[in-house]
């Protein structure tokens, strides 16, 4: 049976996310061999690498979830090692436009060994949170997003650097989350990060109103 190549994304998401959720859980370890066996599985094709199966450290504790005497100390170990590891703009501006970060949530293009690597991603942010009244379809796996920015009190400073940085890489805020690490993992752009920190806080964006 040839490999089954475009599903290399996939499975490894599948992978990594069956240890990562919001809070450690048990289940059985990810052994060397089993992450062996899917190498063996897929071969790189266009910008999908085999390097997408290598996991940092703290993928590598969210696949094995650690026993609850420890679960604490690891957590807070992950996001302190994460949180070290956010970039912000250097200029200083965190929030673009937020018309361009709605198109962004609204699509999911980007990353796929069939995507042209040219074109930027999106962060299909509708698979897993409602965004704004008017979607009638939309995901549960996160929390709704509606209304983010009026129940946060506005775009103050410190909430747009949180906004930004839960963008960039969640986990600095919640070990093991099941969230996409938008900016640490090169998924969108600095610029991108922007457009949807305004859509989440700026008044006049749908997601407010």
């Amino acid at each position: 049976m040839k490999p089954v190549y475009w599903a290399l994304p996939a499975v490894v998401s599948v992978l990594v996310a069956a240890g990562c959720a919001t809070g450690p859980r048990q289940m059985e370890a990810v052994t060397a061999e089993d992450l062996n066996i899917i190498k063996a599985s897929f071969r790189a094709q266009g910008q999908a690498g085999l390097d997408r199966l290598d996991q940092d450290d703290a993928q590598k504790h969210c696949s094995n979830p650690p026993t609850v005497t420890i679960a604490k100390e690891l957590a807070a170990r992950i996001e302190k090692a994460n949180f070290a590891a956010i970039k912000y703009p250097a200029d200083g501006n965190l929030m673009g436009d937020w018309r361009a970060g709605e198109r962004i949530a609204q699509t999911g293009v980007g990353m796929q060994f069939s995507d042209n690597p040219k074109t930027p991603s999106g962060g299909n942010c509708y698979a897993c949170h409602q965004v704004s009244k008017e979607e009638i379809s939309f995901g549960t796996i996160g929390p709704s997003l509606y209304n983010y920015g009026k129940l946060r009190g506005g775009a103050s400073p410190e909430m747009q650097r949180y906004t930004y940085g839960r963008i960039y890489n969640p986990q600095a805020f919640t070990a093991c989350s099941n969230m996409p690490r938008f900016g640490h993992n090169g998924i969108l752009t600095e610029q991108q990060i922007r457009d949807v920190t305004a859509l989440l806080l700026d008044p006049n964006s749908p997601v407010n109103q």
